[in-house]
C-alpha cells in the first residue's frame, strides 16, 4: 500500500494516461482509487459508477477530478497566501474575507477544510486585535503582526507575565540574546519596540529566503550547482534566525546530493 494523498495518486495516473500515453487500466485498485477521489472531489457515487463503466468516459472522469484538486489546491494555496499578507499587514477582516472567498465557491471538501480551519485561526486573532491578550492555543509566529499593529495604533503590551514570556520565545526564535531581550521587558513601550524588532528580523530572514531560493533554482536548473551551494552557503553566512538557518542547511544537503546523483 502507498501512503501518497489519494490527489498525488491521481496525478500520478493522469500523468501516464494523457501525457504517456499508457492505457488506463480499470483495475480493482484504480476503481477504489477514482470512486474514493470522486467522492472526495463531491462527484456522486451514481456519477462515479456510470463513468466507470468504459474506459473512455473513465478517462473523462479521471480528468474531473485531477481538474477539482489541482484548481482547489491553488485557489486554497493562492488564498493562504494573500491572508498571510494581510494578516502581517494588520488587515485581518481582509484575510478573513480571503477565506470566506474560498469557501463561497470551493467544492472539495478537503480544501473547504483547511479554509475553514484558517478561518476560525483568524477569527481567534480578530479577539487578539480588541484585546491584547495572548492566545496560548495559536502559534505565536501568527499573533506578532497582530500585537504589533495594536502598538502602532496606540495601544501599549500589557507586560503580564504571559507577555514577557510570549516575548522571550519570540525572540529566541529569531536569533536575539538574553542580553538582548530582558532590558527591552522592563516597561511596555521598550517591549514594543522588541517586538517590532523581532517583526523586522523574521520578514527580512523571508525575504532572503525568498530571493536565494530563487537565485538556487535557477542555477541548480541550469547544471550549476557549485554556484547554486554558493547562493546558500552566502545565506548562512548573514542568516540569525534559526528556523531560516535550518531551512538554509537542508536545502544545502539537498543540493549536494541532487549534485552528486
Amino acid at each position: 500500500m502507498t501512503d501518497k494523498f489519494d490527489s498525488e495518486l491521481i496525478d500520478e495516473l493522469e500523468a501516464r494516461v494523457l501525457e504517456d500515453g499508457e492505457p488506463l487500466v480499470l483495475s480493482d485498485e484504480v476503481r477504489a482509487l477514482l470512486r474514493r477521489s470522486a467522492e472526495q472531489v463531491a462527484l456522486s457515487p451514481g456519477d462515479a459508477d456510470e463513468a466507470l463503466r468504459s474506459v473512455p468516459t473513465a478517462t473523462t472522469l479521471l480528468q474531473e477530478i485531477s481538474r477539482r484538486f489541482k484548481e482547489g489546491s491553488k485557489r486554497l494555496f493562492e488564498a493562504q497566501v494573500k491572508a498571510s499578507d494581510l494578516r502581517d499587514a494588520g488587515d485581518v477582516d481582509g484575510a478573513c474575507r480571503e477565506m470566506e472567498g474560498v469557501l463561497s465557491v470551493e467544492v472539495v471538501p478537503l480544501y473547504r477544510q483547511r479554509a475553514a480551519d484558517s478561518l476560525h485561526a483568524l477569527m481567534r486573532l480578530k479577539s487578539i486585535e480588541a484585546s491584547g491578550q495572548i492566545d496560548p492555543t495559536l502559534r505565536d509566529r501568527s499573533q506578532l503582526p497582530i500585537l504589533l499593529h495594536r502598538v502602532w495604533q496606540g495601544h501599549p503590551l500589557e507586560l503580564n507575565e504571559g507577555m514577557r514570556a510570549f516575548l522571550r520565545r519570540s525572540a529566541a526564535d529569531v536569533g536575539m540574546s538574553e542580553d538582548e531581550t530582558e532590558p527591552a521587558l522592563a516597561s511596555p513601550e521598550s517591549a514594543g519596540a522588541l517586538l517590532g524588532q523581532i517583526m523586522g528580523r523574521l520578514r527580512e530572514a523571508s525575504d532572503r529566503l525568498k530571493s536565494a531560493m530563487y537565485r538556487m533554482t535557477e542555477l541548480r536548473d541550469a547544471g550549476d550547482f557549485e554556484g547554486a551551494r554558493q547562493q546558500l552557503r552566502d545565506w548562512l553566512a548573514v542568516e540569525v534566525v534559526p528556523r531560516y538557518r535550518r531551512a538554509a542547511e537542508e536545502n544545502l544537503v539537498e543540493c549536494l546530493t541532487s549534485s552528486s546523483t
